[in-house]
C-alpha cells in the first residue's frame, strides 16, 4: 500500500516527491516486487495531483527501473536488483535516442529552416576570414606541428595564454593545471569517464543542458534536477537533494546559464560552495558562453580558486563550432587524472588547431571580433524582446547578454504541442521539455535572438498568440 505525503511548503517539484518516496518505500520492500500500484487516475485523484504529474511521476519511475508498465493491466513494482543495473534501462535508452534525434535534427537542418531555438550563432555572424587567416599563417610555419601527436595536456602557449585568461576572472591557475580538449562536450566525457559510475548521484540544472544529460545517462549516473531560479539554483532543493541523495558532483552554468540565460548571483555562488563543502561534492562549472558576456561576475572557480570546482571552457560558441578547441581547469592531482583520461580516449588534441587559436588570440583578433558581436547580439535581442512582449510571451528574465531567451505562452501549457505548427512553418523551436532531466513537460522554450529576429518568426507567433488554450490543451494530451 503506497503512503505518500505531499508537502506543498517543499521546494521540490510534486513529481520529484512523489517520485523519491516511492523509490524509498521499494528499496526498503515496504512495496514488495510485483506491487500493483493504482491507476494514473486513481492516483491523482487520491493524492490531489494533476494527471499529467502522475503520469510523470510513473514515468519516471520506470525509466529508473522501480516500476513496470504492462499493456492493459497498470503498473508494477519491479524486483530489486543491483544498482549497476537500474540505472539503465530501456526506456533510458529511449530517452537518450530522443535526445540524439534532435541534435540530428539541429545539424542536418536544411537552409530554409529557421533555427528558432538553436544553440548557436549565424555562419554569417562567424569570423570565417580570421580564421582563414590565422590557419594560413599556421600552416606556412615551419616544423612538425602538422603531422605530430601534440602533448597530451595541450599546447603549451595557449595554455600558458588561457592562464592569463582565467586570472582576469579572478581565477588562479597554472598552465600544468590546464587540459586542452576537443571543445567542452569533451571537457565534461573525460570528467564523467573519470568521476561517475553507474548508480551515482549526480546534480544536474533543471533546465539545464541535454547534451550532458544524455552522456550521465549513458555513463549509468542517476540524475537530480536543480530548479533553476533567476538568481541561480534554488539552493533549498539543492540542499535537500545533496542531504538525500549524496550527490558526487554537481554540473552547472554559472554565466549566461543554457537555456535560461541567467546569471548565479555571488550570495548564491558562495552557499552553493559551502553545501559543497558541507555535503562533499565537487562542481563541474561549464563556462562555454564566457565570452558572450559583456561584463564580468564572480564565477564558482574564482570564488572557490578551483578547491572543489572543476572549470570548464571552449571557443565553439563564439569562433567555430569546426575547430573545438576547448579546456578545462582543476586543481593539479585532478588535471593529472583527466589528462591520463585523456590520453586513453583519444591519445592527444589537435596541435595544428590549438595553433590556429592562439594565434587568433594573441593578435587582438579576437577580442575585436567579439565587440563587433556583443553589438549586434544586443540589437538583436533587444528586438526580439520587444517583439515578443508586444506578442504576448512571458519571459523567464530579460538576460544582460547572450543569444537565448527563455519564454512561454501564458495559455500553453506544454510547449512539445507547439513544435508540429512550428515545423509546418519551417521553423524549429526547442520546447523545455529536452531541457529537463528526466524530459518532464514544460511550458517554456528556448529562443535563439540571432534567428528570431524574423518576420517569419513573429507571424508563427501571433498565429500561436491568436489559439485559445483548449487547442493546445488537446494537443498536448494526445
Amino acid at each position: 500500500m503506497i503512503s505518500i505525503n505531499l508537502d506543498p511548503n517543499d521546494p521540490r517539484p510534486l513529481v520529484d516527491q512523489i517520485v523519491n518516496a516511492i523509490r524509498r518505500q521499494i528499496d526498503e520492500r515496504c512495496l514488495r516486487p510485483g506491487t500493483k500500484l493504482p491507476s494514473i487516475r486513481k492516483f491523482a485523484t487520491s493524492y490531489g495531483i494533476s494527471r499529467f504529474t502522475a503520469v510523470e511521476s510513473y514515468d519516471r519511475l520506470v525509466a529508473l527501473g522501480y516500476l513496470k508498465a504492462r499493456r492493459g493491466a497498470g503498473f508494477f513494482t519491479t524486483a530489486v536488483r543491483d544498482e549497476s543495473d537500474r540505472y539503465m534501462p530501456s526506456e533510458v535508452q529511449n530517452r537518450n535516442d530522443e535526445m540524439v534525434s534532435l541534435i540530428r535534427r539541429l545539424l542536418e537542418a536544411n537552409e530554409e529552416t529557421l533555427l528558432a531555438g538553436g544553440p548557436w550563432l549565424p555562419n554569417a555572424w562567424m569570423d570565417e576570414m580570421g580564421i582563414r587567416q590565422s590557419l594560413s599563417a599556421v600552416a606556412r610555419k615551419n616544423g612538425t606541428h602538422l603531422i605530430e601527436y601534440g602533448n597530451p595536456y595541450g599546447y603549451l602557449p595557449l595554455r600558458e595564454h588561457l592562464a592569463l585568461l582565467l586570472s582576469e576572472l579572478g581565477i588562479t591557475a597554472s598552465a600544468t593545471q590546464i587540459v586542452l580538449t576537443h571543445g567542452t562536450s569533451q571537457a565534461l566525457d573525460l570528467i564523467i569517464r573519470h568521476f561517475i559510475k553507474p548508480g551515482d548521484a549526480v546534480l544536474v540544472d533543471d533546465p539545464g543542458y541535454y547534451n550532458l544529460f544524455g552522456n550521465l545517462r549513458q555513463h549509468g549516473a542517476r540524475l537530480h534536477g536543480v530548479p533553476r531560479k533567476p538568481d541561480g539554483p534554488d539552493l533549498a532543493a539543492l540542499e535537500q537533494l545533496a542531504a538525500e541523495h549524496r550527490p558526487r558532483i554537481y554540473f552547472t552554468q554559472s554565466v549566461l546559464q543554457n537555456p535560461t540565460g541567467t546569471n548565479m548571483s555571488p550570495h548564491v555562488g558562495f552557499r552553493v560552495l559551502q553545501l559543497a563543502e558541507q555535503f562533499d561534492f565537487l562542481i563541474v562549472e561549464d563556462d562555454i558562453f564566457c565570452d558572450l558576456q559583456t561584463k564580468n561576475t564572480p564565477r564558482l572557480a574564482a570564488l572557490d580558486q578551483l578547491n572543489r570546482v572543476i572549470y570548464a571552457r571552449s571557443f565553439s560558441k563564439t569562433l567555430s563550432g569546426s575547430l573545438r578547441v576547448g579546456f578545462l581547469a582543476a586543481r593539479q592531482p585532478i588535471a593529472d587524472d583527466l589528462a591520463d583520461v585523456k590520453m586513453l580516449s583519444s591519445i592527444t588534441s589537435s596541435q595544428l588547431i590549438e595553433r590556429v587559436l592562439y594565434a587568433m588570440l594573441i593578435d587582438g583578433h579576437y577580442r575585436k571580433f567579439l565587440t563587433r558581436l556583443h553589438k549586434r547580439l544586443g540589437e538583436s535581442r533587444l528586438h526580439v524582446i520587444q517583439a515578443f512582449e508586444r506578442i504576448g510571451l512571458q519571459l523567464f528574465v530579460e538576460p544582460e547578454a547572450g543569444m537565448f531567451l527563455w519564454a512561454r505562452f501564458p495559455h500553453v501549457d506544454n510547449a512539445i504541442a507547439l513544435t508540429k505548427s512550428a515545423s509546418s512553418h519551417g521553423i524549429m523551436i526547442a520546447p523545455g521539455v529536452v531541457f529537463r532531466p528526466h524530459l518532464q513537460r514544460s511550458p517554456w522554450m528556448r529562443f535563439n535572438v540571432t534567428a528570431c529576429d524574423d518576420p517569419r518568426v513573429y507571424r508563427w507567433l501571433e498565429h500561436i498568440a491568436a489559439r485559445p488554450k483548449e487547442d493546445w490543451a488537446l494537443q498536448a494530451a494526445e
